[in-house]
């Protein structure tokens, strides 16, 4: 876009330090929005998408935090809002994967992505849903995924917690209407990031082979419908669930 979509926003990207959270943070910050990037342990990471997002002459700065913890997101919210004078746009990115057929997976590798997909979304929606009510177009994007409206063998505890944001989604999306913030969640299919790195080669090829346009994404293609949605122009849209996965779970 050679508008700057987002100036003078300020947004917030939970998991921002790689894949689709910086590609996001990236995007964002090129369409004008200053840039709080949370991050769970990779520091050099993080600061290498403040560096990126900072090229575009916006503020951006990291911070960070476990968002399965609740009472850290309430601390930060507050930093992040003090540092940047107010928050737009909140992205709930952050995810992780303990990949095991169901007979075999553990209560702790179920409870541990549940924790941070799904209940780190909802510490956020809570916490800094209290600034993005102040904004006058405020907007929640939260990262789900095709798996989570298709299932996938080995994937319970991740296609549950992407499910469970979509109903998380909609029930934000008509909480916060009535104060004008919309919320609307991205499902991506088969995107190259470091997640989708280790798959098994014959994997990722039968993947590939199910997608009709015949690719894979980008992260990329992730971060320009974040900042669609994030814009004014997507103003009147809300309780969405729009996938980005090349026909894929069509």
């Amino acid at each position: 876009m050679s508008e700057r979509v987002l100036d003078g926003k300020t947004a917030v990207i939970t998991g921002g330090s790689r894949g689709i959270g910086r590609a996001t943070a990236v995007k964002m910050a090129e369409n004008g929005a200053n840039i709080a990037i949370i991050y769970a342990g990779n520091k050099e990471a993080a600061e290498e998408t403040r560096y990126q997002a900072g090229c575009f002459g916006v503020k951006a700065e990291v911070f960070q935090c476990p968002v399965e913890d609740g009472e850290r997101v309430k601390a930060v919210s507050a930093e992040i809002a003090a540092a940047f004078g107010k928050i737009d746009i909140l992205v709930n990115n952050a995810g992780i994967t303990k990949d095991q057929l169901l007979l075999k997976m553990s209560e702790d590798d179920f409870e541990r992505v549940i924790d941070v997909n799904l209940k780190g979304a909802f510490n956020c929606i809570r916490h800094f849903s209290r600034y993005i009510m102040r904004s006058p177009e405020g907007r929640i994007i939260n990262i789900s995924s095709v798996i989570g409206l298709t299932g996938n063998a080995g994937q319970a505890n991740y296609a549950a917690s992407k499910a469970g944001i979509i109903g998380l989604t909609k029930t934000a999306a008509r909480e916060f209407a009535g104060r004008g913030v919309t919320c609307n969640a991205i499902a991506p299919g088969y995107i190259e990031t470091d997640m989708t790195a280790v798959l098994p080669e014959n994997l990722a090829e039968k993947l590939k082979a199910s997608i009709p346009l015949g690719r894979t994404g980008q992260a990329g293609d992730v971060a320009n419908l974040a900042v669609f949605l994030a814009s004014k122009a997507a103003g009147y849209i809300t309780g969405e669930v729009i996938r980005v996965d090349g026909g894929m779970a069509m």
